[in-house]
């Protein structure tokens, strides 16, 4: 793992044995963190992050201002009573769920945890067919639970997020990467 600065902005470069360039923007604090192939060099990355500087900025001050928004409604930290209000609300709607979706991916999940994740909306284990989801998802749209819970079912058949993953993603919600873009751009509860 490294850094590099571009432009007077700290990006977190990561390391990975993978073909092409991802960028994401972590909440609360809207870090830069750059997934590169092994090989590519600094200039490249440096290239790639300069060619994405508009959505990066968009995207941080979206987060910045859903934070504000967030402190000043007292929402910020996690008790009690926002856990349990968040897992009675993915409980809830996890059975309509399960019954729509495993048909149609023709896998299921062999268990779902609810947990408060601080830099993830869910991840999956293929080999044991676990899923978790972060209770977040509880308190926002259901159309969040919908695709996280997809995407993480999706991996019982792709354990990565390359081109197969991507097909099956789309033959099962079109509207996939909508819903990722809008997703990232909420804050993840501490």
């Amino acid at each position: 793992m490294g850094c590099v600065i571009v432009d007077g902005l700290d990006v977190q470069v990561v390391r990975k044995p993978i073909k092409n360039m991802y960028l994401r923007i972590q909440p609360p604090d809207g870090k830069v963190v750059v997934s590169a192939p092994q090989r590519v060099g600094e200039t490249t990355i440096v290239s790639f992050v300069r060619g994405r500087r508009a959505w990066i900025d968009a995207n941080r001050n979206a987060m910045r201002r859903q934070a504000r928004q967030a402190e000043q409604a007292g929402v910020l930290e996690w008790n009690d009573e926002l856990r349990r209000k968040a897992a009675a609300q993915i409980n809830a709607a996890l059975p309509a769920l399960l019954a729509r979706w495993e048909p149609i991916i023709g896998k299921s999940p062999t268990h779902i945890t609810l947990r408060a994740m601080t830099s993830r909306w869910g991840s999956c284990t293929p080999k044991t067919g676990r899923i978790r989801l972060n209770l977040q998802l509880g308190l926002m749209d259901q159309r969040f639970l919908e695709y996280v819970l997809v995407h993480e079912m999706t991996h019982l058949w792709e354990h990565g997020h390359g081109a197969g993953f991507q097909r099956r993603m789309s033959a099962y919600l079109p509207d996939w990467r909508q819903r990722r873009r809008d997703l990232n751009r909420h804050i993840v509860l501490r």
